[in-house]
């Protein structure tokens, strides 16, 4: 660091004095800030939810009965022997716990010497208030919640029409069914300028390029607040703008914002095998940039003169046109969608694993198009038998084991949005029900945090008592405090059982666990483990979506971290974690695995840690032979399971 010259550090008499007579107003209001922040934090690291950092009794703590156990103290390490009266069945929050953050016990947290607030922890300040407000409210919610997590048993109907005026949406109460179809009538709308960036630091030209597109998409249900739903055929038309330089049919499909490979068709017929129900992938229409071979005048005579004259084939030009309306059809059939525009067929795309057809239940047309009128028809009259918002089974053999008196090898703590019902159900249905968690070696647990919604979070409150399986988190849950989670994770793995390791994971990993318990133990169990697929010297991102400040991470690059849908760490880590959490010494940043990262380097200082990586530990989708997939929706879940069952560990989703 730079040091100050002589003449920076002493100012004038006058100056100083000024100085002096201000310092005590600043510091008094720094102090008031600082108490009133920690007293939203500091319940955090001490307190927290039920079973996350403190046991509840045995006698079965209520909600609403106080906690067992001090509030603010540090982690250490514990006896490898415990009571059979710390043991926690359920994992809810209690009032208790919200009444002892909003009083403020605990110590006050230290900021540093400057006493700065980074963003992370106004954050995470307003999220703690919010969260006693939504949870006093879920508690006082006397609505019918079972309607919350099941399909409303309205009527579905036959057909749908909408008018027109610019962009479109349109609403599928029951999703789709083989020959369904769907017909847009619009007109695209003329080029206009995009500018892009990568293009004027390539040097061609100012980084202007005339763009004309729009897409159409069959949606499914948005999986939680502040994620954009699933596309389960996002079909976009490119007539101008593409990297390629000529009209393009493109087509995909993304979940939780992931896309898959996409299908192009740009003119070029697909092989003859390449077929979906019978037809091809890519029709053929007309290029600018391939000239078509033609018969000379002599060999067309004597094809004709032998009889084997060439029948003549028919060319089209690419099927959209700016300003020129067209009438679009997508029908649903059994192997994939069919595109057809003008009443002529000129893509299908095949059905992707986990992609149903009754998922899709909305339609969005967006984009550089003036809609005229959309209409569905052939749609199915009754509800399917599979909804993701009809999943909560409850059914006593899926809820969870008490947490064993007995030491256990592995913790598993799996990050969950609030309205996650589907996929905290899969999960519970598929890899929940390995014997080692049957059998109590295993312990898993879903840690979840309050929504604004206050049906939600009582629905959220009656699984968790039911199941036992939850750990709520008493405050909003939002992307940037995922770290929390995390946090919580350690701190339930040190405080309420006696495990080994500690796995984080997502409700959307598959975790085949024999295969994670297997590769644990074949490394030195002398020395801290910090295993998953590894990132090394990879740089923050300063543009863009998910761009990250200098304020937030000055440094260059990230330390060596693993990726956050699957990793497995050693005990002797998660108690330094929660030990410095707990006297508020531990670092926070956005990115939960950058951040877990960061805390393992820190432990490596001071003791060597083994960094083992495995590419197996998918970060986007599945590969055969994984240790876990990522992405998986709920039917994914169900059908890795099967195959696993098997004896097949292969992959459900083909992205």
């Amino acid at each position: 660091m730079k040091r100050a010259r002589s003449s920076e550090v002493f100012v004038g008499g006058s100056r100083l004095r000024a100085r002096r007579r201000l310092a005590p107003l600043l510091a008094a209001a720094a102090f008031a800030y600082l108490l009133f922040v920690s007293v939203k934090l500091a319940g955090f690291g001490g307190a927290g939810p039920a079973g996350a950092v403190s046991r509840l009794s045995a006698a079965g703590a209520g909600a609403g009965e106080p906690l067992r156990g001090r509030v603010e103290q540090p982690a250490v390490p514990r006896a490898r022997a415990r009571p059979a009266a710390a043991v926690s069945g359920y994992g809810r929050i209690t009032g208790e716990i919200l009444r002892r953050q909003e009083s403020g016990g605990g110590r006050r947290r230290r900021w540093g010497q400057l006493g700065n607030f980074t963003e992370l922890e106004r954050t995470a300040a307003e999220a703690w208030a919010l969260g006693a407000k939504a949870w006093e409210e879920a508690s006082a919610f006397a609505g019918d919640v079972d309607s919350i997590a099941s399909r409303d048993a309205g009527e579905c109907p036959g057909s749908l029409a909408l008018g027109g005026g610019g962009e479109a949406a349109a609403f599928l109460p029951c999703g789709l069914a083989a020959g369904s179809a769907v017909t847009v009538v619009g007109t695209p709308r003329a080029a206009r300028p995009e500018y892009v960036e990568a293009l004027e630091r390539s040097g061609a030209g100012n980084g202007t390029v005339m763009v004309a597109q729009f897409a159409v998409e069959l949606r499914g249900l948005r999986a939680a607040d502040g994620e954009e739903p699933p596309r389960i055929l996002h079909l976009n038309p490119r007539l101008r703008g593409d990297w390629s330089g000529r009209p393009v049919l493109e087509m995909n499909t993304c979940f939780r914002m992931q896309w898959g490979r996409a299908q192009r068709c740009d003119g070029t017929p697909s092989r003859d095998d390449a077929q979906v129900d019978g037809f091809r992938k890519c029709e053929k229409w007309q290029r600018r940039d391939i000239v078509e071979s033609k018969e000379t005048k002599t060999s067309s005579w004597f094809n004709r003169f032998i009889g084997r004259a060439k029948k003549p084939e028919m060319t089209w030009p690419f099927p959209f046109s700016e300003g020129k309306m067209f009438v679009l059809t997508i029908q649903a059939g059994v192997e994939g969608y069919h595109i057809n525009v003008g009443g002529r067929h000129v893509a299908s795309f095949p059905h992707r694993m986990g992609f149903a057809l009754e998922d899709a239940t909305g339609l969005a047309v967006t984009g550089g198009i003036d809609v005229h009128s959309v209409y569905a028809t052939a749609l199915p009259r009754a509800h399917p038998s599979f909804s993701l918002q009809q999943v909560l089974e409850m059914s006593e053999k899926w809820k969870a084991r008490p947490v064993p008196v007995e030491p256990i090898q592995l913790f598993v703590g799996i990050l969950s949005a609030t309205n996650h019902f589907a996929e905290r159900m899969a999960i519970r249905k598929t890899w929940m029900q390995f014997p080692a968690i049957q059998l109590g070696n295993v312990v898993a647990r879903f840690f979840v945090a309050l929504s604004h919604r206050k049906e939600i979070n009582a629905a959220l409150k009656k699984e968790a008592e039911y199941f036992g399986d939850i750990v709520i988190l008493p405050f909003i849950d939002r992307y940037e405090l995922v770290v929390l989670k995390t946090v919580a994770i350690c701190q339930y793995g040190v405080q309420n059982v006696t495990a080994d390791y500690i796995m984080k994971c997502d409700d959307d990993t598959f975790v085949r666990l024999d295969i994670v318990l297997q590769q644990i133990t074949t490394y030195n169990r002398t020395l801290p483990l910090y295993l998953g697929n590894l990132n090394l010297l990879h740089r923050p991102l300063r543009r863009g979506k998910w761009a990250v400040t200098y304020e937030e991470w000055p440094e260059a690059v990230y330390p060596p971290y693993a990726n956050g849908p699957g990793y497995v760490l050693s005990i002797d880590i998660a108690r330094d974690i929660a030990s410095r959490h707990a006297n508020h010494s531990l670092r926070l940043f956005k990115m939960e695995d950058v951040s877990m990262g960061m805390w393992v380097e820190d432990y490596n200082a001071t003791a060597p840690v083994q960094y083992i990586h495995s590419w197996r530990f998918c970060q986007f989708g599945c590969v055969d032979n994984y240790f876990t997939a990522h992405y998986q929706s709920p039917r994914q879940m169900l059908c890795l399971w099967d195959k696993l069952s098997a004896g097949r560990a292969q992959c459900c989703n083909y992205r």
